[in-house]
């Protein structure tokens, strides 16, 4: 056990799963009329999402001290950092399939618990073979220099929800409405029930989620094995990409160079994992966080300096 973990006993869980689900209970009912969501409104919702992963960092401080607590800020700022990736693929399927503003947050909210559902299998499931497989960690550590190198170098990713294999599977199996029914994910058609779009939309999200949910995971194990911390991290950063969305969606062409942050992280917390598996051993977990902190200070500065350029160039 590394100096970062801990064993969370029982009710931890139980009291950590009671309050997500109040929390997701409470949006849900908030937005229950699928009203457009507003940038103010967004940005309330995103202090609140915010100041509770925070929050709870205090609290896993106070109650197990300081490397367990560090460790949980990382992979905290290092999900809400690959999140935004997540951000840029919804806009492009939410205009591929032209779902209408009102309708985006039903859709993001079912999405973030099927995206919690997931993660939560892959951290145990990694968590497991990180302990048991020695060799583990240098095939995943290797996979993340990989993802991290291939974000560097790819454009905008494809959005071809059409190809995608759940998607096709989905339409195959079950019968679908070619357009929007309100709000609703079925309807009933000539005595049948049938998908509307908007229930494929959903497929979709779901089914890029889980390529993301498994860069995000294993870069978190990176940091530490301890399922309780990582899930924790990953579900208090996941409750808030809602909100980042209707935040972000429209700024994210104004953040160029961020792609190129996330990448390091990524190629960073694959080098972690391997030169745990020799003889340099795990690098504290305070340094984890610095560079997490100052890799995303540089590229968010990066990426606004080269926006001011642009404009004025463009005004000049």
């Amino acid at each position: 056990m590394d100096e970062a973990t801990f064993a969370a006993p029982l009710w931890a869980w139980a009291v950590v799963g009671a309050v997500i689900a109040v929390m997701l209970a409470v949006d849900l009912l908030s937005h229950r009329d699928n009203h457009v969501i507003e940038l103010r409104e967004a940005l309330v919702w995103s202090g609140v999402w915010i100041t509770a992963g925070l929050t709870f960092g205090l609290v896993v401080w106070l109650w197990r001290g300081g490397d367990p607590a560090v460790a949980y800020f990382s992979g905290y700022l290092l999900e809400k950092a690959l999140s935004v990736d997540n951000v840029f693929v919804f806009a492009l399927l939410f205009g591929y399939f032209r779902v209408p503003a009102g309708y985006q947050h039903k859709v993001l909210f079912w999405g973030v618990v099927g995206a919690l559902a997931f993660r939560l299998a892959f951290i145990f499931a990694g968590a497991a073979l990180l302990e048991r497989l020695a060799w583990a960690g240098i095939v995943l550590g290797a996979f993340l220099v990989w993802t991290g190198w291939r974000l560097a170098v790819r454009g905008e990713p494809d959005v071809e929800p059409d190809r995608n294999v759940a998607v096709r599977l989905f339409r195959r199996l079950v019968p679908t409405e070619p357009r929007y029914h309100g709000g609703r994910f079925t309807v009933r058609v000539d005595g049948r029930r049938r998908a509307t779009v908007l229930l494929v939309a959903l497929i979709a999200i779901e089914a890029t989620d889980v390529v993301f949910a498994i860069d995000s995971v294993a870069a978190i194990l990176a940091i530490t094995t301890d399922t309780f911390l990582v899930w924790t991290a990953t579900a208090f950063a996941v409750l808030g990409l809602r909100s980042l969305y209707f935040c972000l969606a429209g700024l994210l062409r104004h953040f160029s160079y961020l792609r190129y942050g996330l990448a390091v992280l990524l190629a960073f917390a694959g080098g972690k994992l391997i030169l745990a598996e020799t003889p340099v051993g795990k690098l504290p977990v305070w340094l984890t966080l610095a560079v997490v902190m100052l890799t995303l200070s540089v590229a968010i500065g990066w990426s606004v300096l080269a926006a001011r350029r642009e404009r004025r160039h463009a005004g000049s």
